[in-house]
């Protein structure tokens, strides 16, 4: 049978005794620890994916997407990228509402299917564009509202213009092939992921000519990219990785700069003087000053060097002593 090692009076005069103070409290070790709730079935987000990778990637696709638009749209809107989230999709999916243009894509050979979402103010406004107008939005629309033949075929080429801006921007890390699964009005039927799973959110914020503010989010399932972890936390090449093309553009540039046309005077001195005296000067006037022991060579009104000035046969030279740049010796 077991019994309490201390019986309900004992129990009770030592907690009265921890409440006034005779038994002092916070004794033992380690008393200064905190302690930091950890959810067991969560993943953790710090362990895998370098965030500053998808920020280099964004930035090269935001790049490649403008130039896509201009020739689409023969217009160039504002396209700004946000700070890459990472979340659970079950709070991101709190954040919309229907209708927009919800697509599920397939990231060959990323695993699972990852998601593109236009808001209808790019729809609207790309399509009025397109048709050459000033690239007016919309109000909101009713949450079953559908997009009609012409509307679609407006977010396809979107799509496209998509596609081909993030395979370029990717392709210094991994070779994507991108394919559309499937398209609809209501967020809630996309289910790429559990409500509990995480997802990494990148928000493009588009503006059209006329006030017409929309976005367009890339949404990756947090599975997907962690097989390649390795290679997004090696740094991303921001060329094509291409030794004889960065050889030819270096020795481009610089027969550019060497070509370049600057103009040089030589300073023999100066003189200290005033408006007054300036002014009251004659032709015959003498002026004095102390020569200094070099003459100063300016490039494009810049000192550069120090000479000494002489003739050369029958020319009058220079011949320079030393450089007042560092760097131009």
């Amino acid at each position: 049978m077991a019994t309490s090692l201390l019986t309900p009076e004992e129990l009770s005069t030592l907690a009265e005794a921890v409440m006034d103070g005779s038994i002092p409290v916070d004794t033992g070790f380690n008393t200064a620890a905190r302690v930091k709730r950890y959810d067991l079935a969560s993943e953790d987000s710090n362990l895998g994916v370098n965030v500053g990778s998808i920020d280099m990637i964004n930035e090269r696709f935001i790049r490649v997407f403008r130039l896509g638009l201009l020739e689409m749209l023969r217009t160039s809107p504002k396209v700004n990228g946000t700070q890459v989230q990472i979340l659970r999709f079950g709070d991101y999916l709190k954040t919309l509402k229907a209708p927009l243009s919800v697509n599920v894509i397939r990231m060959s050979p990323l695993r699972g299917n990852s998601l593109v979402m236009i808001d209808p103010t790019v729809v609207f406004s790309s399509l009025d564009s397109f048709f050459g107008g000033f690239g007016r939005g919309v109000g909101d629309l009713p949450p079953g509202r559908l997009f009609t033949p012409t509307e679609s075929r407006i977010i396809n080429m979107i799509l496209d213009v998509f596609f081909k801006a993030l395979k370029e921007a990717w392709a210094p890390v991994l070779p994507l092939d991108f394919e559309l699964v499937s398209s609809e009005i209501n967020p809630q039927f996309a289910q790429i992921a559990d409500e509990n799973d995480l997802v990494i959110l990148t928000r493009f914020e588009a503006e059209g000519n006329i006030d017409a503010q929309g976005f367009v989010d890339l949404v990756y399932p947090y599975a997907s990219l962690k097989p390649i972890r390795e290679l997004l936390r090696s740094r991303v090449q921001s060329g094509d990785g291409n030794d004889e093309s960065d050889k030819k553009w270096r020795d481009e540039l610089g027969d550019a700069v060497d070509s370049a046309s600057l103009e040089i005077r030589v300073l023999m001195g100066h003189i200290d003087s005033s408006f007054g005296e300036i002014e009251s000067m004659q032709e015959g006037d003498i002026l004095f000053f102390k020569k200094p022991e070099h003459a100063r060579l300016l490039v494009n009104g810049l000192p550069a060097f120090d000479a000494q000035v002489g003739i050369l046969g029958a020319q009058t030279a220079v011949q320079i002593e030393r450089a007042c740049i560092p760097g131009l010796q």
